[in-house]
């Protein structure tokens, strides 16, 4: 019984995780809009169109913000923890292998 409960909390705890790394994206596309949004009022402002420099900084914030994406809807299997973990274990797995090949 006290594994199934071991279990339950750690799936809880991930999950917990996920909708915190979703929440995070969230928030950060919500400040993205609204401050590329300003920014290209500033541009309209300063210039009214004749150079969109506006499109460069959204470009690069934009990149990071597909990343953070990617990460949080866990389109990249390489950045989710599950990957890590299973990594992580893989490589523990491969140095007792080599460990115990050495000594015997």
């Amino acid at each position: 019984m006290d594994q199934r409960n071991t279990d339950r909390e750690n799936k809880y705890l991930r999950a917990k995780e996920r909708v915190a790394e979703i929440k995070k994206f969230y928030n950060g596309l919500i400040f993205y809009i609204v401050f590329m949004g300003f920014l290209a009022y500033l541009n309209y402002y300063s210039n009214g169109w004749s150079y969109l420099w506006v499109v460069w900084p959204a470009l690069g914030w934009g990149i990071g913000i597909l990343f953070q994406a990617a990460k949080a809807f866990r389109w990249a299997p390489f950045m989710s923890k599950d990957w890590e973990e299973k990594k992580i274990k893989e490589l523990m797995d491969e140095d007792d292998e080599v460990s115990n090949n050495r000594w015997s």
